[in-house]
């Protein structure tokens, strides 16, 4: 078929300018291939009709001759093109045998018959191609959510330029209600960014001073003005615009197997036609003219159209679905493999959890002192916010949250791998582990002990909070926080609903401590958990989980996870908006945090495989039918046609309702 592949771009097909251009050429140089098919194909209907005109109204024949001439031109022009570029690579495809069935209705007498068929094998591409088109409005919606231009301050002024023209660290300005146009950072202002076209996010995220923003995303509130950290051609859009075009090339095992066969069995076609007219020819004594209509008739029933077309019209839909909701499928071979996932494992650290330590518990210890919670965090805060520890952050980010106003903190002194001190709030503060205060005199330590080693139990790192006398080396403990890198919320969900889709094991990996891995395994409800794991041991896991379960995908945060990511069936990078390693490394991306998505993933694969079938069942189906019925009660050349044609659109129609998937 001609319109079986396809390009994302509308582009016009380019041929030298000279004063020796044929129309068809100039045609080209004009308008898309596609347009100049549909032109072609009305001239075919045209030229079809007013010679069937002709003969019924017994006009002279050079008239009729000259119609159907025009309309065997302009109907198999696209046809003769595809067949040669086959024959070329020493291949023949559906293309060439339409071309000769129809060639061969004129040689028995029967042009109005040809000319039909090329009319209508024109217009069954034109048709795929315009169905096909839904699927590249998918990806070229992706295309236009990049501004062509950015606002740039330059040498004091502003000043508008085209997004090739602006350079890393130039900074870009940008308006309520406008795109961005490249990635950044955020250096002033604060709002709601709509980042759904990119990593299929529902609700706007927040960002302020520090945080990253990718182009295509829409400013919904204050404006802003970002550091440019990347060019145009190595923004997060570019990058997911370039691999879905490229994913658009990988093709399905399905559609590959197809393919492969198709050169057979058009092979097969053509031999089978010659024996159509050799046996009833010379064995029967049939008349030429009836042995060679009915075996061009034959030709047609029995061409692989509907079976060509009926793969990527499927997979591609899938692959503009997903792209659609912020789900990357690299490829079609991806599509189809994700139905057969039978275990995931996911990785702990940013994928399962946040990836980030949050104060998780604050416990008094002191039954004596006047102090609450909020006095014991406003005091911890105090001392750690000179501090740039990940746990010191933590603990300020929680008094932040409960917008407690800190006091100034002097005199601050750290111990790397302990603990901190400072004078704040008229008394000296320490907060630190066990072996912070291990040469200390501790008052109250019994009290917080249990408390520490329930923690413990949990997998939570814990702080002692102090009030210390240092001249006489002498602790009084406050309390304790506990600080974890928390469960996402929505993980024990993802997991029931994975478990209902009929994933057999789910498995935890992580390279943290067996005591931190079992209390996030039990909050999360998996089947198996794996720690102290480094990364040649996940890869070697993955292997014996293969060999047990069967196919595995992994699914990490694209930057750790690499090797892993890599060695499984399937690889899932999530959260890789902005994830070079994630992008290039997984099969699978999910551009947000959204767990959720890798239930959507199985469910579209499986529901492609299904659509697949049925699409595959039909078309054979369709062809042993017109096959049996021309053998069987003489079918018509038009009827065959029609038959043949009809279940090449149906086919594809059918595939694209991947389009409209919504999850199970």
């Amino acid at each position: 078929m001609t319109q079986d592949t396809i390009e994302l771009s509308p582009g016009k097909i380019k041929q030298p300018a000279d004063s020796g251009e044929t129309l068809f050429q100039q045609l080209q140089t004009k308008f898309p291939a596609q347009r100049v098919e549909l032109i072609f194909t009305i001239i075919t209907f045209i030229t079809m009709m007013a010679g069937l005109a002709a003969d019924w109204l017994e006009a002279p024949r050079v008239f009729a001759t000259v119609f159907y001439t025009i309309a065997y031109i302009t109907g198999g022009t696209f046809g003769v093109m595809a067949g040669l570029d086959s024959l070329r690579h020493f291949t023949i495809d559906v293309d060439l045998l339409m071309v000769l069935a129809a060639l061969g209705a004129a040689l028995v007498g029967a042009p109005f018959e040809g000319a039909m068929l090329l009319f209508l094998f024109s217009l069954s591409n034109v048709l795929q191609a315009y169905a096909m088109d839904r699927t590249r409005n998918a990806i070229r919606a992706l295309m236009a959510l990049r501004p062509a231009e950015a606002t740039i301050r330059r040498d004091g002024q502003m000043v508008t330029l085209p997004i090739e023209e602006v350079g890393v660290g130039d900074r870009m300005f940008v308006k309520p209600g406008e795109r961005l146009a490249l990635d950044g950072r955020i250096i002033e202002g604060r709002s709601s960014l709509d980042q759904a076209a990119i990593t299929g996010e529902s609700i706007p995220v927040a960002k302020e001073p520090g945080d990253n923003v990718l182009a295509g995303s829409i400013n919904q509130r204050g404006s802003l003005e970002v550091e440019v950290t990347r060019l145009a051609e190595d923004t997060t859009l570019a990058k997911l615009i370039k691999m879905v075009e490229e994913a658009q090339g990988q093709k399905a095992q399905t559609q590959r197997f197809i393919e492969k066969a198709e050169q057979y069995y058009a092979l097969g076609v053509i031999i089978m036609t010659a024996v159509a007219i050799v046996l009833p020819l010379f064995l029967l004594k049939e008349p030429f003219n009836v042995t060679f209509y009915r075996a061009m008739t034959l030709m047609v029933a029995a061409s692989p159209c509907a079976i060509v077309i009926s793969t990527p019209a499927t997979v591609l839909s899938a692959i503009g679905n997903g792209a659609r909701k912020g789900v990357l499928f690299k490829g079609g071979v991806y599509v189809e493999r994700a139905a057969d996932i039978k275990v995931i494992a996911f990785d702990k650290t940013g994928t399962l959890t946040e990836g980030k330590p949050r104060v998780t518990d604050i416990v008094v210890c002191d039954a004596h002192w006047d102090g609450d919670e909020t006095d014991l965090l406003r005091l911890a805060a105090a001392v750690e916010a000179k501090s740039e520890h990940p746990l010191a952050q933590a603990i300020v980010l929680a008094a932040q949250a409960r917008e407690i106003a800190l006091p100034e903190a002097t005199d601050f002194h750290s111990e790397t791998g302990l603990g901190v001190r400072a004078e704040t709030d008229g008394r000296q503060i320490a907060v630190g582990n066990r072996r912070y205060y291990a040469d200390w005199v501790m008052d109250g330590l019994e009290n917080a002990t249990a408390v520490l080693e329930q923690f413990q139990d949990q997998g939570k790192t814990s702080v002692i909070i102090a009030d210390i006398t240092e001249t006489t080396r002498r602790a009084h403990v406050l309390g304790v926080l506990a600080i974890a890198d928390v469960l996402r919320p929505d993980v024990a969900d993802v997991i029931k609903r994975l478990k209902n889709l009929g994933v057999e094991h789910v498995a935890m990996l992580t390279g943290d401590n067996q005591r931190v891995a079992a209390a996030i395994a039990r909050q999360a409800g998996v089947d198996a958990y794996y720690a102290e794991l480094l990364p040649q041991d996940k890869m070697q896991l993955l292997q014996r989980l293969t060999n047990q379960y069967g196919p595995v995908a992994m699914v990490g945060d694209g930057v750790n996870d690499a090797p892993a990511l890599a060695t499984a069936e399937i690889g899932i990078a999530m959260g890789a908006a902005g994830t070079d390693v994630a992008l290039e490394t997984a099969d699978i991306v999910l551009m947000s945090d959204d767990l959720s998505k890798i239930a959507y993933v199985i469910g579209l694969s499986r529901k492609t495989r299904k659509t697949l079938v049925q699409n595959l069942a039909f078309a054979i189906g369709m062809i042993m039918v017109l096959i049996a019925s021309v053998l069987g009660f003489g079918l018509a050349l038009p009827l065959s046609v029609i038959g043949h044609e009809g279940s090449t659109v149906l086919v594809s129609l059918n595939g694209l309702r991947l389009l409209r998937y919504k999850g199970e």
